[in-house]
């Protein structure tokens, strides 16, 4: 009976020793997550550190961080028992970043200078400023869209709804606690936006998506066969595990390293590029840090997303946060109002073009929208084709920018609409197809 009762004892103590080493060897990412999230929130928005535990940090086992907002030195740490100390700052127009193995010192001299414009948007009409028309366009079933645009409020978890149609008229809704003017984190949307910027240095003449990915560290085994392309689309065939639930490359990259793309571009070659598609937020990232490179300066570099993209469409509100080297984190991390957001949907919609300025290079949307090799039709550069997808059922043109927790911009050429949705969306309860055609058949066409 002794004898059990010892190996009764071994067992728990071991199943606590392996529980304790388990929760420790992940606390780094759990507590860069929620210091990462909660200083972002905090700083480009008004939101409480209260609300923001509750509703975007409150599950398992990001909940078990504890956090301290330093308002006056505009910081936020994060740790677990006293361990696994986690630190994400602020910096001007560059927003937070994770210092994870980085040094304080040379996170902080990063910032972007450039001014948002346009400076006086209340008295512009949109799309590039925020002063609205009241007119109803002809064929527009204005009950039945105010009635699609409020159900996807009940059940909740939705923040924001706008509805864009062509140029002329803009709908918008917003939770209690979210406004127009409520920055919100787009997550993997990031990605289009990486996308984009891209297109307007291939459009200079900068960079040949066709020709090889411009990393030097390639240059002298079987990667450098990868091009940029490969990349765009993700095929690029480097050894990659995108897994949010553990420990993978995802996290490891997003919470454990200040220079994400260095830790991309040291992985090796799983596949011959263009071989094998897989959705990895690291192709992303070595993107970011081609734009980098390309552009040569870094102060011209954190200021390239406005002044090539952000200000010539109005969107006053994005930005789009480095990591500890300075590198944008292009997989994951734009904050925008859901107003921004729209604009860049207006921007793919009208072409890549803004007011009869041309942004991005002639064919470059239709580059975007044509599917990856490999992808079986759901995928093209950086954006999600509803073609093989087939998120909204019906409607085979529509493709879309898509983020964790449900973030969503669809442009739908055939119907002549940008339709966001801004939210949370962790055990699959928004019904993205019912909310999307119920708008579409307010629309004539």
């Amino acid at each position: 009976m002794k004898k059990l009762k010892y190996f009764i004892l071994l067992i728990i103590i071991a199943a606590l020793v392996y529980g304790f080493s388990y929760f420790v060897n992940r606390a780094p990412i759990f507590t860069g997550y929620a210091a990462k999230d909660l200083a972002s929130w905090s700083f480009l928005t008004k939101r409480t550190q209260a609300d923001i535990e509750k509703n975007d940090l409150d599950f398992f086992p990001v909940n078990l961080s504890h956090n301290v907002i330093h308002r006056k030195a505009k910081f936020v740490t994060g740790t677990f028992l006293g361990m696994a100390k986690q630190t994400a700052v602020y910096r001007e127009g560059l927003g937070c970043t994770l210092l994870a193995d980085a040094r304080l010192t040379d996170v902080l001299k990063q910032k972007a200078t450039l001014r948002p414009l346009p400076a006086h948007p209340g008295s512009i009409y949109w799309p590039m400023g925020d002063k609205l028309r009241d007119t109803i366009p002809p064929g527009v079933n204005i009950k039945k869209l105010r009635a699609a645009m409020d159900s996807a409020f009940n059940p909740g978890n939705t923040r924001a709804v706008i509805v864009a149609y062509d140029t002329v008229m803009m709908l918008e809704k917003y939770a209690p606690g979210f406004d127009k003017n409520t920055r919100i984190l787009g997550w993997s949307m990031s990605k289009s936006i990486t996308s984009a910027l891209i297109g307007i240095l291939s459009g200079e003449g900068k960079l040949n998506v066709k020709a090889p990915a411009p990393i030097k560290e390639w240059a002298n085994d079987s990667r450098h066969n990868i091009r940029l392309e490969d990349l765009l689309h993700q095929s690029s065939g480097l050894k990659w595990v995108e897994d949010y639930g553990d420990i993978s490359d995802v996290t490891v990259m997003l919470y454990q390293k200040g220079d994400m793309a260095k830790f991309v571009i040291n992985h090796t070659a799983e596949y011959p590029p263009d071989s094998v598609w897989y959705y990895s937020s690291g192709n992303s990232n070595v993107i970011s840090e081609i734009i980098r490179r390309t552009i040569g300066n870094d102060q011209d570099y954190w200021n390239f997303p406005r002044k090539a993209l952000f200000n010539k469409i109005g969107m006053r509100s994005a930005v789009l946060e480095t990591d500890a080297s300075g590198n944008f984190v292009g997989s994951s991390y734009t904050f925008a109002t859901p107003r921004d957001w729209a604009r860049f949907g207006l921007l793919y919609l009208q072409d890549g073009t803004w007011q009869g300025k041309r942004i991005l290079p002639e064919g470059w949307v239709k580059y975007t929208t044509t599917p990856a090799r490999k992808s079986h039709n759901k995928y093209g550069v950086q954006f999600w084709l509803n073609k093989g997808t087939h998120e909204i059922t019906g409607h085979p043109d529509i493709y879309y920018c898509d983020g964790f927790h449900g973030q969503r911009v669809y442009i739908i050429p055939s119907k002549d609409l940008v339709i966001v949705r801004m939210g949370l969306n962790g055990h699959g309860e928004f019904d993205f197809n019912k909310f999307v055609t119920s708008i579409l058949d307010a629309f004539p066409g």
